[in-house]
């Protein structure tokens, strides 16, 4: 007896049973559907402007957070007596990390850090709090927010302020840090919408914090004596900067409007 191929006058592929393809075609489908829905789903979320949405939600949970809590009350009621030492001092570095993400103003903390620590433990505490929150802010800035917002830098002032951090990031910042006039939250941001690099920024913010902070801590430990010379050139070193900054940003004005 003949078979099929002899038949057929040719060779011939015997092809698989109709049962078989029709199962592997279920199978496929079956498993393509919900990756390519999970895909999708995945696109939606990790979306510039779904990690910016994110970082606003969070940003809005801090404040609220610090608006529930007023850690401002340290400067009253004082440190809890459960924590004391080495250890109040890494939780308080925390907490101000924290509370400057939440847009706390850093010369309140800097003054509590006194007040509760001393001069030399609260500016070290202080510069240890500044640098973590500068971090973290820096890192959701730049993981949550900088694709969905460097696109909309189109004004020339903030193409000036986003070149100048770009190209000059660890002067700029270091500047800064010694005169301040930008917030710090605000400064942390834009740094992390640039393309300004990590070490730059941790190193400019901790070197640059050091004049600022410790004439805080020096006043919030002798806000006690206000008359004493250790408080009186403390507030000196605080107005000071603070005048240079200003006059500074009045002679750039110009330079940022990209005039």
């Amino acid at each position: 007896m003949l078979d099929a191929t002899t038949r057929s006058g040719g060779t011939a592929t015997a092809a698989p049973p109709a049962p078989v393809a029709e199962l592997s075609l279920a199978a496929e489908f079956a498993v393509s559907t919900p990756t390519g829905l999970a895909a999708r789903c995945t696109r939606v979320l990790l979306s510039p402007w779904s990690r910016l949405s994110l970082l606003l939600v969070l940003l809005a949970a801090a404040a609220s957070s610090v608006l529930l809590f007023e850690p401002q009350r340290l400067l009253s009621d004082g440190w809890p007596p459960q924590l004391s030492g080495a250890a109040a001092a890494v939780v308080f570095a925390v907490a101000y990390g924290l509370c400057t993400v939440a847009f706390v103003p850093r010369p309140l903390l800097n003054l509590a850090a006194g007040a509760l620590f001393g001069s030399q433990l609260g500016l070290g505490t202080a510069l240890a709090g500044t640098v973590l929150g500068a971090g973290v802010a820096f890192g959701l800035g730049r993981i949550l927010g900088q694709d969905a917002l460097r696109p909309l830098l189109r004004a020339r002032w903030l193409k000036a302020a986003d070149g100048q951090l770009s190209r000059h990031g660890f002067r700029t910042m270091m500047m800064a840090r010694l005169f301040p006039g930008v917030p710090f939250w605000a400064a942390n941001y834009c740094a992390a919408v640039s393309r300004m690099g990590w070490l730059p920024f941790l190193l400019a913010t901790a070197l640059g914090s050091i004049p600022n902070t410790a004439a805080y801590a020096v006043a919030g430990a002798r806000a006690s004596a206000p008359t004493s010379p250790a408080f009186l050139i403390a507030m000196g070193f605080i107005a000071l900067p603070a005048l240079v900054g200003a006059v500074v940003a009045w002679r750039k004005r110009h330079h940022l409007r990209g005039d």
